[in-house]
């Protein structure tokens, strides 16, 4: 036994095997020979668990997307190892240079100023609050699985789809863009502000304009510096670090303020702080004298304010004990261009009329309040995903994110919060509201606080936020290029490309052009405000991703980082949507439109991604949930639509033969409600395999051409009829079942080697109203119209014979929606018998379908009794004789089947006898919506009458054969012959006609009759739609 064992599991299969190394092959089949016989012929596809783990061990985490990534993976293995950083200098530092960045520097001391200590508290207090939330939500992303390269964007994309994920990774894009233009804007500030004043190519030419000749400064200076940094990067940032130590060591050294009266004076112009001196008994105008009078002799004319009030020199920097913390508390919001104005100092007011521009005072350059403040502060909060975005250069990436991010956050947050307390304690309100240092010799306002001298923070502070906007400029277009190779948004996937080194070269110049916009604006209070939002944008979805995955407990959702909660992360995605808002409401919805649209742009022409997303296990509980409420019972009359079951035939190439009953299908639904598309395959399931999908793929791809908006189900079965019946009673799922089967008329039924013969569809009409659901049968399908035609005219006519609940009503008005059908008119047409009155059903007619809210044409056709024509007997005959020879041939087909049959037969008829009787008696009240009623009615009454009269007239023009007609056949077939004359009478031309479907007969034996009725009823007419209703009612007057 063991030897053959070993013949058959002597692993052939194995030596292929993806997950063995050749190594191993030997001592491995010999060992999975004997223990592991049972699974050998598996073993392709199902590897050993030992190869496995070896394989996910040397598991390498490579800066680059999944795909290329196991591409690769071999050859990168041998290469060395890159550097891997630890938690400290991985995470932790990047944060902390991308949070205490330029908006410290530049602008803190401004915004305590400003808001005082108590609102800037609050503006600090609440981005820190949405970052810190932000944070743990995305350690719980990244530590659930490995995250390769690519960050925040990777961790969304992957969490909430492709469509998300490409918005928001875009947005992100913006974000680092726009914080790169920041950055530089920030750069050349300092530079031209604080370093070196002189460098200056714009001047101020006359007095008010200087803020326009800074900005126009900040543009030519800016466009240089993306340029060279541009270079830089392009040349290749192999690391690019940057950590300004930065010393803020609080002194008291003497840093004098000169008021007059209570406004401040800009330093710049002037050195000594009084209006006049004295020296050798000789009193000197000094040069504030010459810049508030006309000339320097002491009876000149002077500006008004100057004259009424004194100069006075305060202490710039009192000190913690000083109590100026009291005066700094409260917000001093102001207009543009209004003078800074220390509170408390005595002052006389001049007269108001004099000019203030060119005199040396401190001036506001924006108008100031609370929300752009915080639309102000927010950037300097946003380095939280420096490390994320680090991932792949990480040792041990799910520990490392958590632990630095939020230690990163809570160090920063602390440094923040204790600098606004120390600045509103330590400094004059004055100094702080003076945004660029002129009273204070025009040093940065931070900078006098540093030691040993200001060039410490200015220096330091110039090469972080230049450090900075070099980072931005090396991360931005590397997530780009990380969305362009993942391909879900087509027209960036140009920007996936790059040097042969991998560094993305067109990515690089889109980021730098995106970035001269930035620089365009010129503005450091502007550009921070767009930034913000794209920011928070994707903020708001990181924290929705947690919140999503969790509350929908997806198995896979086992992050390591245990300190999470839904409630967190929803409160975190609340906080960064009222942020935005504060902010600026304009820009927060020019931001979600922009994502809005990608969203939709990459639904719509995006890739087709599975990524397992948690949208799309969010769709999964919504639809469960839709359905389950669906379930409670049939839906009213008012919410009745025909969902479909469309069955098709397909040929031996699994293609479809009738495309157009598709076509048919999306104009009658207009992508409303539910549509199955069903056909059957002959066969047994296990042989059948592939061919099913390969008609499931051939029906979805028709489904795509014809804009067919469902769902497709194949059944495979023994033969072609139970298959449909199966379809019939087990298409759809819950309540969200079809009530009406759409099929196309068997053509070629009087064909009797035929499996779409006569006897599968009447068995199908019979399935459908045994199961109460509609049934529309298309006659003449290849001449419906395709979604692409369009009738300019024409008319869509309803021959309305019994009342079946109104489905021939219903149908037009929904067609009509569709753009093919749109300019068609509905003619309603109902016979009248002999005793009724035509002119009063013509008006309850009308009445009905005013009601109904219905427009249509009505028409009502009278049918006299009149005798029955040669016509009508010969077409009887041809059709008995054709049953009969049917019935021939099939008996001579072969002896042992027709004796297994009349045995079944005659047990099958002495059963049914007293059944059929019973089913008739019970099927009487219900006969309304099976049989024509009126006709039925008139006929019993003048059956007798009738009789005789026609026996006698006929008896002499009679031929032979016709007496021994089947006379209910014979008037069958006479009302079929007359409703034909009518209908081809009034409707030949028409575009569409639906009809009243007649019922199959309850004897089986007439069924190939019933067929040829049908034939003769819709002879001569190009397009019919018979309609079979459900006997419910499916259209009210009632609102």
């Amino acid at each position: 036994l063991k030897s053959t064992c070993l013949g058959h599991g002597d692993g052939i299969a194995k030596e292929n095997s993806p997950f063995i190394n050749n190594a191993e092959v030997d001592r491995g089949n010999l060992y999975e020979g004997k223990n592991m016989a049972l699974f050998e012929e598996e073993m392709d596809s199902n590897p050993m668990v030992s190869s496995l783990l070896n394989k996910l061990a040397n598991y390498t985490n490579l800066t680059q997307g999944v795909v290329e990534h196991e591409a690769d993976e071999d050859s990168k293995r041998k290469e060395i190892k890159v550097p891997r950083m630890g938690t400290f200098i991985g995470v932790y530092l990047p944060c902390l240079q991308n949070i205490l960045g330029v908006i410290l520097f530049l602008r803190l001391t401004w915004i305590v100023g400003t808001a005082g200590v108590l609102e800037s508290f609050i503006i600090v207090f609440m981005c820190c609050a949405c970052t810190m939330l932000t944070a743990i939500s995305m350690s719980a992303i990244a530590t659930n699985g490995v995250v390769p390269a690519g960050g925040s964007y990777y961790m969304i994309s992957r969490s909430l789809g492709p469509e998300f994920g490409g918005a928001v990774g875009l947005c992100f894009y913006l974000g680092t863009t726009f914080a790169g233009a920041m950055y530089i804007l920030g750069t050349i500030e300092i530079l031209l502000t604080y370093i070196s004043p002189s460098a200056a190519i714009f001047k101020a030419e006359e007095v008010g304009e200087e803020t326009e000749a800074m900005l126009n400064n900040m543009r030519v200076y800016g466009t240089c510096i993306i340029i060279l940094m541009a270079i830089v990067v392009f040349v290749g940032v192999k690391y690019v670090n940057k950590l300004a130590l930065v010393f803020l060591a609080f002194c008291w050294f003497e840093v004098i303020i000169c008021l007059l009266g209570n406004r401040t004076l800009s330093k710049r112009s002037f050195d000594v702080c009084a209006k006049f001196t004295e020296s050798d008994n000789e009193t000197r105008t000094t040069t504030l004298w010459h810049l508030f009078c006309d000339s320097s002799s002491l009876n000149a004319t002077c500006d008004d304010y100057f004259s009424l009030n004194n100069v006075t020199e305060i202490q710039g920097i009192p000190g913690v004990m000083s109590g100026v913390l009291i005066d700094n508390l409260w917000s001093t919001y102001s207009e543009k261009g209004s003078i800074v104005e220390k509170k408390g100092q005595p002052s006389v007011a001049g007269s108001e009329d004099t000019k203030m521009g060119g005199l040396p005072y401190v001036f506001t350059d924006i108008m100031t309040y609370f929300t752009m403040l915080v639309g102000i502060y927010f950037p300097s909060v946003t380095g939280i995903m420096a490390g994320s975005n680090r991932s792949g250069d990480l040792k041990d990436a799910q520990k490392s994110i958590p632990t630095g991010t939020i230690l990163a956050i809570s160090t920063t947050s602390f440094i923040y919060l204790s600098c606004i307390v120390l600045f509103g304690a330590c400094i004059e309100g004055v100094i702080l509201r003076d945004k660029f240092g002129e009273a204070v010799n025009g040093n940065l306002v931070v900078g006098t606080l540093a030691w040993p001298s200001p060039w410490v923070i200015v220096i330091g502070s110039f090469f972080s936020t230049c450090g900075a906007g070099l980072q931005s400029l090396t991360g931005a277009p590397r997530l780009l290029q990380a969305i362009a190779r993942d391909g879900i948004v087509p027209f960036i996937q140009v920007f996936g490309h790059g040097k042969a080194n991998g560094e993305p070269t067109w990515a690089l110049l889109l980021t730098a052009g995106i970035c001269e916009i930035g620089i365009l604006i010129a503005s450091l209070d502007s550009v921070a405000p767009i930034l913000s939002m794209f920011f928070l944008m994707c903020y708001m979805f990181v924290n929705l991703a947690c919140a999503v995955q969790t509350l929908l407990r997806t198995p896979n959702w086992r992050p390591r980082f245990k300190y999470y909660h839904w409630t967190l992360s929803f409160l975190g995605m609340s906080l960064c949507l009222a942020l935005m808002f504060i902010c600026s409401w304009y820009y927060a919805l020019i931001a979600m439109l922009i994502a809005g649209c990608i969203y939709k742009y990459i639904e719509y022409r995006g890739a087709e991604k599975e990524w397992g997303d948690g949208i799309r296990g969010l769709s999964l509980n919504a639809a469960r949930y839709a359905l389950l409420r669906v379930e409670d019972g049939p839906p009213h009359t008012k919410n009745w639509r025909p969902q479909l079951l469309v069955l098709l035939n397909l040929d031996s190439e699994q293609l479809v033969k009738h495309p157009r009953l598709l076509s048919f299908t999306s104009q009658l639904k207009a992508g409303k409600g539910l549509t199955i598309v069903g056909s059957v395959l002959q066969g047994i399931y296990l042989d059948k395999c592939t061919e099913t999908q390969k008609a499931e793929e051939n029906v979805k791809a028709l489904m795509g051409v014809e804009k067919t908006k469902g769902f497709c189900q194949i059944v495979v079965s023994p033969n072609y009829r139970d298959g449909i019946s199966y379809l019939i009673q087990s298409a759809g799922l819950g309540g969200m079942k079809h009530n009406t089967v759409l099929m196309a008329w068997p053509q070629s039924w009087k064909q009797t080697e035929n499996r779409f013969s006569w006897k599968n569809f009447v068995d199908t009409v019979r399935e459908t109203t045994a199961a109460q659901q509609a049934l529309l049968v298309a006659k003449n399908i290849d001449l419906f119209p395709t979604n692409q035609e369009r009738f300019m005219e024409g008319n869509i006519d309803v021959w309305w014979i019994v009342h079946d609940g109104g489905m021939l009503m219903l149908l037009p008005f929904l067609l009509r929606q569709h753009k093919v059908w749109r300019k068609c008119k509905m003619r309603i047409f109902t016979v009248a018998q002999m005793d009724d009155n035509s002119i009063q059903m013509k008006k309850d007619l009308q009445m009905f379908l005013y009601h109904l809210r219905l427009n249509a044409e009505v028409e009502v056709v009278e049918m006299f009794e009149n005798d029955i024509s040669a016509f009508t007997y010969e077409k009887t005959l041809m059709m008995e004789q054709r049953s009969q020879m049917l019935k021939q041939m099939q008996l001579s087909k072969n002896e042992r089947e027709r004796e297994a049959q009349l045995i079944h037969d005659r047990n099958t008829a002495s059963h049914s006898a007293p059944a059929v009787k019973e089913s008739v008696a019970a099927a009487a009240p219900e006969k309304v919506h099976m049989t024509w009623t009126k006709e039925k009615f008139v006929a019993e009454k003048h059956k007798n009458k009738d009789s005789n009269a026609s026996g006698f007239k006929d008896i002499f023009n009679m031929k032979p054969e016709w007496g021994n007609l089947n006379q209910s056949n014979v008037r069958r077939m006479h009302t079929a012959v007359k409703l034909n004359g009518v209908v081809l009478n009034k409707s030949q031309h028409a575009q569409l006609v639906l009809l009243n479907m007649p019922g199959p007969p309850k004897n089986r034996k007439g069924d190939e009759n019933y067929m040829e009725f049908l034939e003769v009823l819709t002879e001569g007419l190009d397009r019919v739609l018979l309609v079979r209703g459900s006997g419910r009612e499916v259209i009210t007057i009632y609102s």
